[in-house]
Order: C-alpha cells, then structure tokens, then sequence
C-alpha cells in the first residue's frame, strides 16, 4: 500500500515535530531564562472547616475511634453536626468524642463490631435515641488484615492473621479481612438505610474504599477483594436508593497518614526482610515495588503522604448537599495513584 505525500507545508511541519522530540533531554530553550518552579502542595489544615455546613444534622460514623474517621467526626462536629463514633475501640472512640465535646461540639460513643448484625442495628438506634434521627453516615471501620494496627509485628506468632499471596493466606486471614471490610460495611448500610427509608426524607451515605478496590495490590488477597466488594455495594446502593433520595458514594485513598498505614508499612518491610532472608526467593521480583508512589507524593519533595484532613474534606463534601448531583462515583482520593 502506497501513503499518499503529505504537502510540503504538512511534512516541513511534521519534521519540526520530529526534531523536537529528537533534542537532547535537559536542552535549554534559547527563550527560556529560567526552568519551572518545583513546589509542594500544602496539605490542607487540620482544623479547616465549612461553618454551619451540617447544623442540625446527625452524623453517623463507624470506624470514628481513630484516622480518617476520626478526623472526619471532628470536621463534622465543628461545623455543626451531631455525631455519633461508632467503634469496637472504645478508649480510643471515647477520646474522639470528648475532643468533640471539649471544642463545643455533640457527640456520643456506641462501641460496635460492625460483624455484628445486632451492634448494626444498635448503633443506629442509639443515634435516633440521642439525636431525634439519621442524616447521614460514613462507613469507615477496615482493617488491613487480622493483625490489630497497635501490636508489635512479629510474623513467627502472627503468620496465620497476616496477609499474604494467595497461596500463602490462611482462612483466618481472609475471613476477617472479608467480615470487617465487605461484610461490616454491608450490615452497616443495611441498617443506616432502614432508617433513612422509614424517616423518608433521603440521606447520604459515603463509603471508605482504597486504591485496593479500584486495582491490584500484591501479596493482600483479601484486602483487594474487600475493598472490590466496598466498590460494588457502593454503586448497587446509588442505584437502589436514588428513586429515595439517597445518595451512596466511596472515597478511594492511597497511602494516608494513620495507625493502619503505619502498622502496614511495618509489615510490610518484615515481611521483605524475611523474604530477602530465603535463598529459594534469592533473584525473584519484588512485585510489591512495582508501584509504590502516588503522582503527588512522589513529586512531593518530602515524599509525604495524604493526611486525614485531605481525606475527610472529600467525605464531607460528599455527605453534604454540596454533593446534590454525585451518586455511585468511586472518587479516589489517591493523589494520582491510579491515574498511571
């Protein structure tokens, strides 16, 4: 097959393109005097709020005792709403609480597994009893795998809870990852839109996902599984509950600054010395560094992470009427990650 011949104008054009893509990497621009600036992006600050933004509303939030859903408790408290911290940390929710009530904002305890179908339904019924009825909730209760974030890792007496390659993960490992994060979050939705449905004047609900629940992670099955299923329950909610004026959506975070990022990393490096360790592992990829960045942290000059502000002030905005038109969307919340 013969190309037809670009005019003269046409291939002087494309030839300039050429040549351009052709200069050396680094060449300076004859009319360029300086190169572009290199700047960080500042987090937003921990104690920005929207005044009044939920006044009179009642906020539901489970996994409120600690990191994003404790920021996303206090933000809310702050800029008007009632909130209930739903959490099996009781020390720890009852400290979130009264840095609300300290700061002059109302709030209330429930300790909840959200495993349970009983403490669902509890904790729902504790919110009307305290405070006349349900707005809106946020599901943020997860776990990484079955290890808790605060113990020490020590993979000799914790092999069977944590996480692994398929054919590594044992069913302790699985199941409690899976109740927690898909099952918890399911039992919580039912019992928040029961409510919501009988009071009959719509809602909002917002989900915590992850990157994990968009793409793959190696070596955590049952977290990427989890957070697949916290993507699904999430869409086929906004499609049930639209005709009610209720709007479901998931947050979908990179690595964010909190006890369970942290305790991950932990793992995470033990896991690698260990494997390091094995001469039948000697030469064999490391598949869990293929990708470890997101976009803005990588081109962070500290490498930092997502703080907990940046991620409650997309939940708000999702909880709030400001949010009217998005229903079912899967934001992530990942400064990048997924975007390459």
């Amino acid at each position: 097959m013969t190309l037809p011949r670009l005019p003269l104008a046409c291939t002087a054009m494309f030839m300039a393109v050429l040549a351009g893509f052709a200069a050396p990497v680094g060449a300076a621009d004859a009319t360029a005097s300086t190169a572009p600036a290199l700047l960080d992006i500042t987090p937003i600050a921990d104690d920005y709020f929207v005044p009044d933004r939920f006044k009179g509303k009642t906020v539901l939030v489970t996994g409120g005792a600690r990191g994003i859903g404790r920021m996303s408790a206090i933000r809310a408290a702050r800029e008007g709403a009632n909130v209930v911290v739903a959490d099996i940390l009781e020390k720890e929710g009852q400290a979130t609480v009264a840095e609300i009530v300290a700061g002059g904002g109302k709030a209330i305890f429930v300790r909840v597994d959200v495993r349970s179908t009983e403490d669902c339904d509890r904790m729902v019924a504790e919110t009307v009893k305290a405070f006349g009825s349900l707005d809106v909730a946020l599901n943020a209760a997860g776990v990484m795998d079955a290890v808790p974030p605060a113990d020490a890792v020590d993979l000799a007496s914790q092999r069977s809870q944590i996480f692994a390659p398929i054919h590594e993960a044992t069913d302790e490992y699985w199941q409690t990852t899976m109740d927690v994060n898909a099952t918890g979050v399911f039992k919580s939705m039912r019992s928040q839109l029961r409510q919501l449905l009988k009071q009959g004047r719509g809602g909002s609900i917002v989900n915590i996902g992850s990157i994990a629940g968009l793409i793959g992670l190696a070596g955590n099955p049952a977290y990427v599984a989890s957070k697949h299923a916290v993507t699904g329950i999430t869409r086929n909610g906004a499609i049930d509950y639209a005709p009610h004026g209720i709007r479901v959506n998931s947050v979908n975070m990179a690595a964010t600054e909190t006890p369970m990022t942290d305790a991950a990393f932990r793992k995470v490096r033990a896991v690698q010395q260990e494997r390091a360790a094995d001469p039948a592992l000697a030469g064999a990829p490391n598949m869990g560094m293929l990708k470890t960045q997101s976009l803005l942290m990588f081109a962070d000059s500290k490498h930092r992470m997502s703080t907990p502000a940046e991620q409650a002030a997309v939940i708000l905005f999702l909880l709030s009427p400001e949010s009217s038109n998005i229903t079912g969307a899967t934001w992530a919340t990942d400064g990048g990650w997924t975007a390459f």
